[in-house]
């Protein structure tokens, strides 16, 4: 487990490439140690996370059932976190041949980190959902702004890691995205999830 000052420095790194600041990767831990302790950003997120699961398992789960929430909430999370690994499985698969395998490990040290600031970033829509209906514009509206908001600094992010120039940054983002949306897709039909149509 990582030290307080340790993931500190890691989120803060990480916010200064999502701010578009190249100098965040000298916060960051780019060794082999570094390389795995970054999933450790999964445990940062996970409080965010589960606000969301707990709260699309209410939606459409069995309202009357704790043991079919449960299993929906179990379901959810391994959609997040197989969307969260998956992709960057299949970037190691390709990196190497789409020539920025010399930034591989820079690009999933700083992802990592910064996909648990984009957890927290969507937060606030989360709760809003809890108190709101489902169909609220409000809801919905908070929700795009957050996701927009949240890919605007992905997108600095993959840029910064890359650094291989704004075209090279952009395909990686767009690959990821469309990767990731995919696996979260795929997830969601083989375990049989359907979700909210409004917000999600």
């Amino acid at each position: 487990m990582l030290s307080s000052d340790e993931t500190y420095a890691s989120l803060a790194g990480a916010w200064r490439l999502m701010l578009g600041k190249a100098d965040g990767l000298r916060l960051l831990d780019l060794s082999a140690d570094g390389f795995w302790n970054s999933f450790f950003a999964i445990v940062v997120a996970a409080p965010a996370m589960i606000v969301s699961w707990v709260g699309l398992a209410n939606e459409i789960g069995d309202p009357d059932a704790f043991a079919g929430r449960l299993g929906m909430l179990i379901r959810l999370a391994t959609v997040d976190i197989g969307s969260w690994l998956l992709p960057l499985v299949a970037l190691a698969l390709v990196a190497k041949h789409a020539g920025f395998g010399g930034r591989f490990v820079h690009y999933v040290v700083a992802s990592n980190w910064a996909s648990a600031i984009v957890a927290w970033i969507m937060l606030p829509s989360t709760l809003v959902r809890l108190v709101l209906p489902p169909t609220s514009a409000f809801a919905g509206l908070l929700w795009l702004f957050l996701f927009a908001l949240s890919m605007m600094l992905t997108w600095r992010m993959t840029n910064a890691a890359i650094s291989k120039g704004a075209a090279v940054g952009t395909a990686v983002f767009a690959g990821m995205f469309v990767v990731s949306l995919a696996v979260q897709t795929g997830l969601l039909a083989l375990l049989g999830i359907a979700l909210p149509t409004s917000g999600t």
